[in-house]
C-alpha cells in the first residue's frame, strides 16, 4: 500500500517539477530500470533509496509516504479497509518548500512550537487512555 502512495507521489512530483525519470535516477543514484520498476509498482525500495529519491525531488520522506492525492475509495481498496495512520495529528501537515534564509528561520521557529504542541497533545491522549484502563 505504501509503495502505491510512494510511487504516486514520485510521479506527481516529477510532473510538478518538470523532471524526467532519467534525471531523477541520476540525482538519486539509482538505475533507470529500478526507478521504472518502482514507479510501476514492481519494486520494493530500501529506506536508503527512498531517502535518496526524496532528497533528489527536494522533498521529505515522510511527505512521500504520508501525503497522497488518491481518492478514499482507492485508499480503502489498497488498505483492505484499514485506516492509514498518520504520524501527525489532524490539522498538521508536512510540506517541502523552497524558502529564503529568513523564511527558513521563521519556519524552524514554528516547527519547534508545533512539535511542543504535538508532544503535549500526545501526552494528554496517552494520559486519557491510561486513565480509562
Amino acid at each position: 500500500m505504501y509503495n502505491q502512495i510512494l510511487f504516486t507521489n514520485i510521479l506527481r512530483l516529477l510532473d510538478e517539477l518538470g523532471m524526467q525519470k532519467q534525471e531523477l535516477a541520476i540525482r538519486a543514484n539509482i538505475s533507470d530500470s529500478f526507478l521504472s520498476d518502482l514507479t510501476n509498482g514492481k519494486a520494493n525500495p530500501s529506506l536508503k533509496v527512498m531517502e535518496s529519491i526524496a532528497e533528489a525531488l527536494g522533498s521529505s520522506l515522510p511527505y512521500l509516504l504520508e501525503s497522497n492525492d488518491l481518492d478514499q475509495e482507492t485508499l480503502k481498496e489498497l488498505t483492505g479497509g484499514k485506516k492509514i495512520v498518520k504520524s501527525l495529528p489532524d490539522g498538521y501537515v508536512r510540506k517541502a518548500v523552497i524558502l529564503t534564509d529568513y523564511q527558513a528561520y521563521m519556519v524552524s521557529q514554528w516547527e519547534d512550537a508545533n512539535k511542543k504542541k504535538i508532544a503535549s497533545l500526545q501526552k494528554r491522549r496517552s494520559t486519557l487512555i491510561h486513565e480509562k484502563t
